[in-house]
């Protein structure tokens, strides 16, 4: 594993490894399209293994991996898919695309993760489907809610976005369901920019992600994206390419070039988020206002970003927005709050979302308090940066807390 030098005070670029070394290869290639390209393959081939994983299909986002997902799954008009109702809206979004309603389950307040206690009063005779999202890296409890699924014959699609290599129960996050996803969004711990990635156990799920994500070719394979292999027979007029209706969800070689090379280093990658994450939580572990998510022994937590719950507010009448303005004036990075209830954004509140497909949508109302505890604790939510290289200025930043913290409670 390759060692980083911490003596700079400046945060070093997260691509340290083959990336630019890997883009001029791809520049130099005969082809740059994903299909006829090998570097999507590299990455796939690498990224099941890491997982322990039969395929995988690369994507251009961690939000079309979960459109095929449900595709694939044969989600479809009027089904009900279950997922958190803390995090990010693209789970909502990617409901919505397949013509399916989401249905909402509370989260624990402890932990910030989908209530598997509440997961099964929540199964109708038209799900069809269950997201469950790990969030900020911390695993929501993957074994109760395996055992909910399989009681019901519910295939689970694991939203693994925002973690990478923790484990639950001993088994590695993306090992549980019958599809897993990951995003390459900039802030992930694997970054190209954009894309995404799928896994599955399953050839047919495979096949029908990778056809879905790639116009529909009828040459596609579960372990096989390139479309050109014969151009003898590609180039032939006579020749039919599409047997399935397809998106183009294709990730391009640069892309999977990059992640690729962040792949090779993702133990490093990760290890850093936990060391800087550990620095915060030494500090916060000495104040009254914050209280992170719980980490049972049970779960290993990859650190995405670390996520608190912030009660400065209701103990010394210092708000959310006070707070990250002070420690931001003493040096400290940016803290991020918790993504709005997706249910509460306007685009759900509003009713807008029936637009795009009425006959589905027309008699689908949300509104505040379904989900009390979700709704109570988003806006206390505080996450901590935890995407440093450099260790010494992770340190340097959990310091400045604490003397913010300390002005607070001297």
């Amino acid at each position: 594993m390759r060692k980083l030098s911490f003596s700079k005070s400046k945060n070093p670029s997260k691509y340290f490894g083959n990336e630019l070394k890997y883009l001029k290869k791809v520049l130099n290639a005969e082809s740059w399209s994903a299909t006829g390209g090998t570097w999507n393959n590299k990455l796939e081939s690498q990224f099941a293994l890491v997982h322990g994983a039969k395929y995988a299909v690369s994507m251009n986002s961690g939000t079309a991996t979960l459109h095929a997902a449900l595709k694939a799954l044969g989600v479809g008009l009027g089904d009900e898919v279950i997922t958190p109702a803390l995090t990010v809206i693209m789970d909502t979004t990617a409901i919505l695309h397949a013509n399916a309603v989401p249905v909402y389950v509370d989260v624990c307040r402890d932990t910030f993760n989908i209530d598997p206690d509440l997961l099964e009063k929540a199964i109708t005779s038209k799900t069809k489907a269950i997201i469950v999202v790990s969030i900020y890296g911390l695993p929501c409890d993957l074994t109760k809610i395996m055992i909910i699924a399989r009681k019901h014959k519910i295939p689970v699609i694991e939203d693994n976005a925002q973690t990478m290599l923790s484990t639950y129960d001993g088994k590695l996050v993306g090992t549980f369901g019958e599809i897993s996803s990951w995003s390459f969004e900039t802030t992930k711990h694997i970054s190209c920019g954009e894309g995404g990635i799928v896994t599955t156990n399953d050839e047919k799920l495979a096949e029908q992600m990778r056809k879905f994500g790639g116009h529909g070719f009828k040459n596609l394979k579960a372990s096989e994206g390139r479309i050109r292999l014969n151009q003898e027979i590609f180039q032939d007029p006579n020749y039919k390419r599409h047997d399935s209706l397809g998106w183009n969800y294709r990730l391009s070689e640069f892309s999977a070039a990059v992640a690729l090379a962040q792949l090779e280093q993702v133990e490093l990658l990760v290890d850093m988020r936990i060391k800087s994450a550990n620095y915060f939580l030494e500090v916060l572990s000495l104040s009254k206002m914050f209280v992170p998510q719980v980490v049972s022994k049970r779960a290993t937590h990859s650190y995405y970003t670390l996520g608190v719950r912030y009660l400065g507010d209701e103990i010394y009448g210092v708000s959310w927005q006070e707070f990250r303005k002070r420690y931001v004036a003493n040096g400290g990075d940016g803290i991020y709050g918790a993504w709005s209830v997706p249910y509460l954004e306007p685009l759900m509140l509003t009713n807008e979302f029936r637009k795009s497909n009425p006959q589905v949508y027309s008699q689908v109302v949300f509104y505040p308090g379904i989900c009390p505890v979700a709704e109570s604790i988003q806006p206390q939510i505080m996450q901590f940066k935890t995407n440093y290289r450099n260790l010494k200025l992770a340190k340097h930043k959990a310091n400045i807390l604490k003397r913010t913290i300390d002005k607070i409670e001297k």
